[in-house]
């Protein structure tokens, strides 16, 4: 993989994380810096902590699907492409009145959403184990990538609202379907 193609993973992974920090933003009140921060370190270091763990499942499985691996990381990629586009078309569900409660949220309930975001992260851990690429570096930029997306999108939440969140995970999800055919196309060609 390029460079280029590994921080438009990380970005493509943010996305999600952003679309959650924009909406976290606009129920806090007034959010400050130090909490948006706060907020992008944890969900950063989950996202880097979850492609790793997906590398390390993929990795004990290359042996057995070596002959059609980059299919798989194209069916991975696309599929979850696929999924944040649909995600990001969903009209936004109407949350709860506790959401706008609190200015800060407790760590768990961060860690939680991180979570949540991040598993797209570890599916693309299961697909980079199938190519070359050193999969420290892609962790490295995913979480640099959503800490900062996460603390922008927390302090730009009450201006941009769940609008900007949504379009940015359709645009995220555009990111990894072409990364995926990408990724199929220099494989074929270089085969054909």
């Amino acid at each position: 993989m390029s460079p280029l193609s590994i921080l438009l993973v990380g970005f493509a992974m943010s996305t999600d994380a952003f679309a959650a920090a924009v909406g976290k933003g606009a129920a806090m009140n007034k959010p400050r810096f130090p909490d948006a921060l706060r907020a992008g370190l944890i969900f950063g270091v989950i996202e880097a902590i979850t492609p790793i763990i997906g590398w390390l499942l993929g990795r004990a499985a290359s042996q057995y699907v070596e002959a059609f691996d980059h299919w798989i990381a194209f069916v991975l990629l696309g599929a979850l492409g696929i999924h944040m586009i649909v995600a990001g078309l969903k009209p936004e569900e109407a949350e709860g009145e506790d959401s706008a409660e609190k200015p800060r949220h407790g760590f768990w309930a961060l860690a939680v959403t991180g979570f949540a975001t991040s598993i797209d992260a570890m599916a693309i851990g299961v697909g980079l184990a199938f190519l070359d690429v050193h999969i420290g570096v892609v962790a490295l930029v995913i979480g640099l990538c959503t800490m900062t997306m996460v603390t922008a999108g927390i302090m730009l939440g009450r201006v941009l609202g769940n609008l900007a969140g949504k379009r940015a995970e359709i645009v995220g999800g555009v990111i990894l379907i072409i990364i995926g055919c990408t990724i199929l196309y220099e494989h074929l060609t270089a085969v054909g």
